[in-house]
């Protein structure tokens, strides 16, 4: 299969690296050439995972989106939530009937991205789905080298609009057969586990992230305490899923801990174990706080909001965020207010979910 994969982060080298060895023919699109240019100057990337280091060849890597996209029946977007409005921009002009966008994870990006690809103009029938996490826990070694720590054992995946999940699901399984179906693009987003483990990890690991060089969150800066709110926040998600009429598993984060069930399996050691998480976080500026937080804790606390659910841990934990950055940011891009939604009544909110922009 012809796969496009857009975007320049840790996921999208590992999803290039890990679909090119699969046999697919993978085209790596990324805006800024110069840092794509150890890539694109030898068509490979250095894979490293338990099977050992090797390169992979690509079939293309450019800075010409349009090249990336022509004829590929999957576009990958594995990047931040931040960066999908403009990517949707860019990608609009080379859309056509038929294709299927795949966001791992979204944070809604499904209707963002469908909306504001029909207004830069496109008419294309895309279907764009989206799971709860990268398919890879995975960290860049350089400037064309990625090393995968695992890769996820059940991809949770809505499709916006739900009318076209079974033929997005069918074009996705064949690069990700762990995906699993669930109810549509709002089910899919509330499957987003970043939004979950990152804000508790960082502000309750905040004095040591300021003060060490290096500090692994997911090592000394998951205790006791920190997983007690972890699973409060967690329990608040789900509260949402069911309130919403979303069907179990709502894959509760305690199993990424615990037991093999969660979407990487049971993953955690290995995580700790490979070292790659024991790095420099920028409170301020970082994903984890600009995407997980400023992105999909909002959007989680609109969606409760809306949804009538109390969400106190969460609510909590965005204030506390917001104080640390200096912006009010419950009132983000990415809220169902900003968004046009919250006005919304629930029959309303099914039917665009269901049937799409055309609703």
């Amino acid at each position: 299969m012809r796969i496009a994969v857009l975007g320049g982060g840790h996921g999208c080298y590992a999803a290039a690296a890990d679909l090119s060895e699969q046999g697919h023919e993978v085209r790596l699109w990324r805006r800024d050439a110069a840092a794509l240019a150890p890539v694109a100057a030898t068509g490979r990337i250095v894979l490293r995972d338990f099977r050992g280091r090797r390169e992979v060849p690509l079939a293309l890597a450019s800075a010409d989106i349009g090249a990336a996209v022509r004829g590929a029946e999957l576009i990958l977007v594995p990047t931040p939530a931040f960066s999908q409005l403009d990517i949707a921009r860019a990608l609009a002009p080379h859309l056509v009937d038929g294709q299927v966008a795949f966001l791992p994870p979204g944070t809604f990006g499904s209707y963002v991205m469908a909306r504001a690809t029909r207004e830069a103009g496109s008419r294309a029938d895309v279907a764009f789905a989206e799971t709860g996490t990268l398919p890879y826990l995975a960290r860049k070694h350089g400037a064309a080298e990625v090393a995968i720590t695992t890769r996820a054992t059940r991809l949770p995946t809505g499709v916006f609009p739900a009318r076209a999940s079974e033929h997005a699901r069918a074009v996705i399984a064949r690069a990700y057969p762990s995906i699993e179906p669930v109810e549509d693009a709002l089910s899919g987003a509330l499957m987003n586990a970043g939004p979950i483990i990152h804000p508790p990890l960082i502000v309750m690991n905040a004095a040591p992230l300021e003060h060490f060089e290096r500090w692994d969150i997911h090592a000394e800066g998951t205790q006791a305490s920190v997983r007690r709110v972890t699973d409060a926040l967690d329990a608040e998600r789900i509260a949402v899923r069911e309130a919403l009429g979303y069907a179990a598993p709502h894959f509760p984060l305690a199993d990424h801990y615990h037991t093999d069930r969660w979407m990487y399996g049971n993953a955690h050691d290995k995580l700790v174990d490979s070292g790659d998480w024991r790095e420099h976080i920028e409170l301020a500026t970082h994903r984890y706080m600009r995407e997980d937080v400023a992105y999909g804790l909002a959007f989680l606390v609109s969606v409760a909001d809306w949804a009538e659910v109390p969400c106190p841990v969460a609510r909590g934990l965005l204030a506390i965020c917001g104080a640390i950055v200096g912006a009010d940011l419950g009132r983000g891009p990415r809220t169902l207010a900003a968004l046009g939604l919250n006005r919304f009544d629930r029959a309303a909110m099914q039917r665009l979910l269901e049937r799409g922009l055309d609703a």
